[in-house]
């Protein structure tokens, strides 16, 4: 028998649910104008491809993930976190310095803009109050690549990932890259596509890679805001997140 979630009536733990719910809708006003500026739907996007490299894309993507997981790790004890505009920022030159070169620098690309957001990922936890170096948030990091990308004009990825629960052991973070890189390598499929693009190019490049770190910063704000409010109140984070997805779904 399903669990019956009691509802929330507490009206600051509203307020603050309809502030994330808010901030949910801005990620998918970055949908919605990247979307515009390619001017083309993901799927098209992706039948743009070589077909050898969408082949290869779950593994690339995989291996990418792996290896950002170690690198971004790494960089907390040499480089600080860095506000919102300077993660976009940097982020937006490798896009122009991938998309300058077509498909081939793209590609070359792919793996430090995932450690580049993986990175920004992390420092919104440690901005919430939690530990990225802990195993529970590597995997809540994670995660947060499981919502739809920024050219899916669909909420419905998004709501099943907030309302999705993990178990949290060693060998699920192994097992959560195996699941992620599949969902994660056709959002990154259509950024090759877009930013390769001949007339596009380095501007593609530019927007494409601003609109994606804008956006999965804006899901980590809702991920990671959830999880901070639900400690801070004492509330059950599962009460809160039925209720956040719904104010999203209206």
């Amino acid at each position: 028998m399903a669990e019956i979630l009691p509802p929330v009536t507490d009206p600051v733990l509203l307020k603050e649910l309809d502030a994330l719910a808010k901030r949910h809708r801005v990620a998918g006003g970055v949908v919605m104008q990247l979307i515009g500026y390619v001017g083309t739907s993901a799927e098209s996007l992706l039948e743009k491809l070589p077909a050898q490299v969408r082949g290869g894309l779950d593994g690339a993507t995989e291996r990418a993930l792996s290896g950002a997981m170690v690198a971004a790790e790494r960089s907390r004890g040499i480089v600080s976190d860095r506000p919102d505009w300077l993660n976009r920022t940097l982020t937006a030159a490798m896009g122009a310095a991938g998309g300058a070169g077509g498909l081939a620098s793209s590609l070359a690309e792919l793996p430090f803009t995932v450690t580049m957001l993986l990175r920004a990922i992390q420092g919104i936890a440690a901005e919430h109050g939690f530990d990225p170096a802990s195993d529970e948030v590597r995997l809540e990091c994670l995660r947060v690549f499981a919502s739809a990308g920024p050219l899916e004009n669909d909420d419905g990825m998004d709501l099943s990932f907030l309302a999705a629960r993990a178990t949290i052991t060693g060998p699920s973070m192994k097992s959560l890259i195996a699941k992620v890189a599949p969902r994660l390598s056709a959002v990154l499929g259509q950024k090759l596509a877009a930013q390769a693009a001949p007339v596009l190019g380095a501007v593609a490049g530019a927007a494409v890679n601003y609109a994606f770190t804008s956006y999965y910063q804006e899901i980590a704000r809702v991920h990671f805001g959830l999880k901070r409010l639900a400690r801070d109140s004492g509330a059950d984070e599962g009460v809160l997140r039925e209720e956040l997805v719904a104010r999203i779904a209206k």
